[in-house]
């Protein structure tokens, strides 16, 4: 069978699985993981000043241990990134962020977060996204 009709006949995996890039990852579609691959890089890159917990790319899902900023040691901060469809638009990421105060040795207590927060980060990882975008259209 040619690399032809194999595309044409799909996988079990669906219409591909294509880890590695090709095509398909070069337009930003992210058919091979499920998510838009700008936004999954973009989001790596804005949360990697974080320690990584988790990275699903199939469900894309990106998940963070606990961050102490060195400004404030008596906080913390988690994020949960979920990349939410193949389309490089603002409805397809969302960010959740929890944050813990030090109220005693070892012992942490949710906090509030700021309310721009949340937007603040949606904000970054669309920016990151959308200079991914540019730079890789400019590359060809």
């Amino acid at each position: 069978m040619t690399r032809a009709q194999e595309k044409e006949r799909g996988t079990v995996f669906g219409d591909s699985l294509n880890l590695f890039g090709g095509e398909d990852a070069q337009k930003g579609t992210g058919s091979g993981i499920g998510v838009n691959s700008f936004l999954w890089r973009a989001t790596l890159d804005t949360l990697s000043f974080m320690p990584l917990n988790s990275a699903d790319p199939f469900g894309g899902v990106i998940i963070t241990d606990w961050y102490t900023p060195g400004e404030t040691p008596d906080e913390r901060f988690k994020l949960t990134a979920y990349i939410l469809g193949t389309a490089l638009r603002s409805d397809a990421i969302k960010v959740s962020v929890f944050r813990q105060v030090n109220v005693g040795p070892n012992q942490w207590q949710d906090a509030v977060v700021e309310p721009g927060t949340v937007t603040s980060m949606e904000d970054a990882i669309l920016t990151r996204a959308r200079q991914l975008r540019i730079d890789s259209a400019t590359a060809e």
